[in-house]
C-alpha cells in the first residue's frame, strides 16, 4: 500500500496545479509586454501623433498589459536598419513604406514607382487583391506583419518657373533624392535629375543651382521652400504611405487579446494619420498661395505615359502580375 501512495500523491498535485493554471488563464490576466517602436519622423510630425495614439489605445484595449515605448527621430537607426531589426525580433514595431520592402522582395519596388497609384485608397485596394494578400504572406515569411497602413503625403514639384504640362519639365534641373523612383520621374519627364543631400536643397534653390525639387507638401512647408520657389505644380507623382509593421516574432508571443489590441490600435492610428495628412494638404495649398506661390495642375496622363520604359523594364524582370493587380484595383 505504501508503494502506491507516492504515485497517487503526484497525480493529485498535478491535478491541483493544473486546475490552478486554468483558473489563472480564465481570470483574463495577461502577461505584460513592452513593445519598442521606432521610426524616422520627429516629435512634431503627424507620424509621432499617430504613434502616440497607437501606444495609448494598445494599452487601453489590452487592459494595461501592452506598453509601447516610442523611439522617434531615428534613435534606433535609419529605416532600413530598423526594418531589419524588426524582422529579427530586436525591434517590435516600425513604420515602413510599402515600396521600401522592395529591398527584400524586389517585385514590391513598384509600390514606390511614379504614377503607380491614383490615390491612397487605390493603394489600399491593391493590397487587398489576391496578389496583394500573397505579398503580405511573403512579408510574414520574412518576419514582418502589416497591422495597418496610413497615408503619408504625395510628392509634388516646386520650381522657379511654372510647370503647366510635361513639356515644361524639359531641361529642368530638378533636385531629387538618390533613389531610383525619383531619379526616373525626373529623367522620363524630360528634366535633368540632380541628386543632392537634403540639407543642401534650400540654398541650392535660393541660388538657382537647381531649378526645382520634389517633396510632399508638408516637407515643402517645413523646409520653407516656398520662400525660394515661386511655383508649385501638383504633379502627385509618388504616393507615400506608412505601414505599421510588427515583428512576426513579437506577434507570435502575444495573447489573442493583445493581438486584437495592437491590431485595432494600429488601424485607429493609421486613420488619424491619414486624416491629418489629407487635411494638411488642403490647408497648405491655401497657405502657399498666401505666401505668394502660384499653384498649377498639369495633366498627369502624359507624365504617366512617359514612365512606360520604367514599367516595361519591371515587367521584363518580374512579370505583369503586380501591374494587373494595380489596374484591377483602380
Amino acid at each position: 500500500m505504501k508503494k502506491l501512495m507516492y504515485p497517487v500523491l503526484l497525480i493529485g498535485l498535478a491535478v491541483l496545479f493544473g486546475c490552478q493554471g486554468k483558473e489563472n488563464s480564465a481570470s483574463g490576466k495577461e502577461q505584460p509586454v513592452t513593445l519598442k517602436m521606432g521610426f524616422q519622423a520627429g516629435t512634431a510630425s503627424n507620424e509621432y501623433a499617430a504613434a502616440e495614439l497607437f501606444a495609448k489605445r494598445a494599452n487601453e484595449l489590452s487592459d494595461g498589459s501592452v506598453t509601447v515605448q516610442i523611439f522617434s527621430g531615428g534613435q534606433l537607426g535609419d529605416d532600413r536598419s530598423m526594418m531589419e531589426q524588426t524582422a529579427q525580433g530586436a525591434l517590435d514595431v516600425v513604420f515602413a513604406e510599402t515600396g521600401r520592402f522592395g529591398l527584400w522582395i524586389p517585385e514590391m519596388e513598384i509600390f514606390g514607382y511614379p504614377f503607380a497609384f491614383n490615390s491612397f485608397d487605390h493603394l489600399l485596394k491593391t493590397m487587398e487583391t489576391p496578389y496583394g494578400k500573397d505579398l503580405q504572406a511573403k512579408l510574414i515569411e520574412k518576419g514582418w506583419r502589416i497591422l495597418a497602413d496610413g497615408y503619408n503625403g504625395t510628392r509634388q514639384t516646386t520650381c522657379n518657373r511654372p510647370i503647366n504640362s510635361i513639356e515644361d519639365m524639359q531641361g529642368l534641373k530638378l533636385r531629387v533624392p538618390n533613389a531610383a523612383a525619383n531619379l526616373n520621374f525626373a529623367k522620363y519627364s524630360g528634366a535633368s535629375p540632380t541628386p543632392m543631400a537634403f540639407a543642401e536643397v534650400y540654398l541650392a534653390l535660393k541660388t538657382n543651382a537647381v531649378d526645382g525639387q520634389e517633396n510632399p507638401l508638408s516637407t515643402i512647408n517645413a523646409q520653407k521652400f516656398y520662400e525660394v520657389q515661386k511655383y508649385c505644380a501638383l504633379t502627385a507623382h509618388i504616393l507615400n504611405d506608412n505601414n505599421y509593421v510588427m515583428s512576426e516574432m513579437t506577434w507570435k508571443k502575444l495573447s489573442d487579446k493583445q493581438k486584437n489590441a495592437v491590431q485595432t490600435a494600429a488601424k485607429e492610428a493609421a486613420e488619424l494619420q491619414t486624416k491629418k495628412f489629407m487635411a494638411d494638404e488642403t490647408s497648405l495649398i491655401d497657405s502657399f498661395k498666401a505666401n505668394g506661390m502660384t499653384i498649377t495642375n498639369p495633366d498627369r496622363i502624359p507624365f504617366r505615359t512617359a514612365m512606360k520604359p520604367m514599367y516595361d523594364a519591371y515587367i521584363e524582370k518580374y512579370g505583369d502580375a503586380a501591374v494587373k493587380a494595380i489596374e484591377s484595383a483602380n
